[in-house]
């Protein structure tokens, strides 16, 4: 009896599964319907400056950013579904969850890609006066720390 309690206890996994599908796609929505009324108030506003122009790159670039928060969150939840409610998913090879150590791999490379585009969203609207040198070289940091946890990873699983 306990046997087939703990095997079954495994489908409390859709909790985390379906919050955290549902936070995705809540975001993905969200960003979608920002940038559609961002894009309809430029349009409207009919203002072609140089400033209107890097407000709006910003805000594309926060709109990435958070796009790619959702990819993350969404691999999460595909990741969990996979590991503990049906291996059998059919999913593309970059995808394919295996252990924990593949999800993380997988959420590590997305964390990244986001805080690429972070320096580049700060790089677009530097202006100067803080230094974006010393935020360059903590985020390189970060990254390194990260590609060198991705390389352990791989060459564990080798």
């Amino acid at each position: 009896m306990l046997r087939r309690i703990l095997a079954s206890s495994r489908y409390i996994m859709i909790v985390p599964v379906v919050a955290t599908f549902l936070g995705s796609v809540a975001l993905i929505l969200y960003v979608a319907i920002v940038l559609s009324a961002s894009a309809i108030d430029t349009v409207r506003a009919g203002s072609v400056s140089a400033t209107s122009v890097k407000t709006s790159a910003v805000g594309i670039i926060e709109a990435v950013d958070v796009f790619l928060i959702a990819i993350a969150v969404y691999i999460i939840s595909i990741g969990l579904y996979s590991l503990f409610i049906d291996d059998k998913l059919p999913l593309p090879k970059w995808l394919e969850v295996h252990n924990l150590e593949d999800l993380k791999g997988n959420l590590v490379s997305v964390v990244i890609a986001v805080l690429a585009v972070l320096f580049l969203r700060e790089a677009v609207v530097w202006d100067g006066t803080r230094d974006i040198a010393a935020f360059g070289g903590a985020l390189a940091l970060v990254v390194a720390a990260l590609t060198l946890f991705l390389m352990k990873n791989t060459d564990r699983r080798q």
